[in-house]
């Protein structure tokens, strides 16, 4: 997966749970959570959401890896590689 792949999928899951969501206009370490209000159980659907669209199993340990866009991406393009290996 790509970085610009990794963006799009992090973007239209996020957008599952929060509509009006823009990560285009946040800065790469801005935290998810708390930009977008996310109480635990919206960030455990997110982190389910993403590990069935990226087909590859995300663990609840690698959920700090997903705290902002700059990591989660890094971790989406990561995890496809890893997860082929």
């Amino acid at each position: 997966m790509t970085p610009d792949e990794a963006r799009t999928l992090l973007d239209t899951t996020v957008r599952e749970i929060v509509p009006d969501a823009d990560l285009g206009s946040l800065p790469g370490d801005a935290d998810l959570r708390e930009t977008f209000e996310l109480d635990s159980l919206d960030f455990v659907e997110l982190v389910e959401k993403l590990s069935a669209h990226a087909g590859f199993r995300i663990e609840d340990s690698d959920a700090d890896a997903l705290r902002t866009p700059e990591s989660a991406v890094a971790f989406l393009v990561r995890g496809r590689r890893d997860a082929g290996s």
